[in-house]
């Protein structure tokens, strides 16, 4: 596919990026400093975007097949999220297109006890904003009328290697046999390219998690 990832430069963007060019992808990494993305490949092509100007988000994804963003915030400025999601499908829709993937937030993510995992008295209190705002985003993409997949990552994302092997949710906390939630990024990344390919959840949030 002819793609468009926002956010390439951090983290998960740029093992997204990795991750689709493994699988033969063709990648556009919508970028504010394009000159200074550090990955190089044949069938990648770094463009400069601001996706909180959808005229900008319209230019970067006009003529490309589906969008992933992978947007996330400066400390304090955790508000953008909203600001990027009401960009993104402005833009997505002047461009006329209609598939995006979203990188999501955990925090609104159930755990056994039926709270919110950002309810919950352990939940760092430096995240409970980032959480909100992702819920809140959420809410603009469910609203959107766009055939969207909202993917939540589980309460930790960590260094490690690409294994394939992760369960999968929808609304629920996955966590393991210990009690803790958490996967690689470079398998979060294999869940990411994985519905770009296949598609199963169309128009609803999914979760992954070891």
């Amino acid at each position: 596919m002819d793609i468009v990832i926002f956010g390439a430069s951090g983290k998960i963007g740029s093992a997204i990026v990795e991750e689709a060019l493994k699988r033969k992808h063709e990648v556009t990494a919508a970028v504010r400093k394009p000159e200074s993305f550090s990955i190089k490949h044949e069938r990648l092509h770094a463009v400069h975007a601001d996706l909180l100007d959808p005229a900008s988000v319209t230019a970067a994804v006009r003529g490309h097949e589906e969008v992933i963003s992978a947007f996330g915030p400066a400390a304090g400025h955790e508000n953008e999220l909203l600001q990027a999601a009401d960009s993104l499908l402005e833009g997505m829709r002047e461009a006329g297109l209609e598939r995006l993937i979203v990188v999501g937030g955990a925090g609104s993510l159930k755990t056994e006890s039926g709270e919110w995992l950002m309810d919950t008295a352990d939940f760092p209190e430096d995240f409970r904003q980032l959480a909100s705002a992702h819920a809140n985003a959420y809410e603009i993409y469910r609203g959107s009328g766009l055939d969207y997949t909202y993917i939540s990552p589980p309460a930790a994302i960590i260094a490690g290697r690409r294994t394939g092997q992760f369960r999968i949710g929808l609304d629920r906390l996955i966590v393991d046999e210990n009690g803790r939630s958490s996967i690689s990024v470079q398998d979060f990344a294999v869940a990411v390219i994985d519905e770009l390919e296949e598609g199963n959840f169309s128009r609803t949030r999914f979760t992954v998690g070891y």
